[in-house]
């Protein structure tokens, strides 16, 4: 004698009739060992029922969420700290020392541009806003990395502007160019990553 299989008992239990549901209720009618299966189908779903709902003990979202934006404004004070210390080292510099350290115009002209490219990518992340953006995990951790680069190169220029005597202008213009270049991969880094997400 064929028994009727796991599906045939659920299809049993829901309202309504399909097609060959009549053939199968007979058979239920006769057969006590279906008729015991489909007992202990609805004793399955009753306990199911009475389970207890789980829940967390205790929502961590927003202790975390908090967390990573202190993290995030404190990496991105620093970066902003040492970017701002370096324009400030570089303007004294170029105040106290003027056309007496620096006597060819041409390296003196191109770290200019290079200060100014530096000052208009900062203002293009700064426009872009990345503080105020979702990033994924990927983004967020190559975004991370060109900013510790870029914080530690700011004090590489802080010392170098220190020791104004030690460093050339070609050590400073190498410095301010892979500063320019670290910037223009965040810059891309963040806009990349929008148009991919349609942002």
């Amino acid at each position: 004698m064929n028994h009727l299989n796991m599906d045939a008992l659920l299809s049993l239990r829901e309202p309504g009739v399909e097609p060959g549901d009549a053939a199968a209720r007979e058979h239920l009618d006769g057969c006590p060992q279906c008729q015991g299966e489909l007992h202990r189908l609805h004793q399955r779903v009753a306990r199911f029922k009475a389970l207890p709902t789980l829940s967390p003990a205790r929502d961590r979202w927003p202790e975390t969420r908090a967390r990573f934006k202190a993290d995030r404004q404190r990496r991105r004070a620093r970066m902003v700290g040492f970017t701002g210390l370096a324009t400030a080292a570089t303007v004294a510099a170029f105040l106290v020392v003027g056309d007496i350290s620096r006597p060819d115009p041409i390296e003196a002209e191109q770290l200019t541009q290079m200060m100014e490219q530096s000052q208009v990518l900062e203002g293009a992340i700064n426009d872009y806003n990345p503080e105020g953006r979702v990033l994924d995990g990927r983004t967020a951790r190559i975004a991370g990395e060109l900013e510790d680069r870029i914080a530690r190169l700011d004090r590489e220029l802080e010392m170098a502007e220190l020791q104004q005597q030690q460093a050339t202008d070609q050590d400073l213009l190498r410095l301010w160019r892979e500063r320019v270049g670290l910037l223009d991969a965040l810059v891309d880094v963040h806009v990349t990553r929008a148009s991919n997400a349609g942002l």
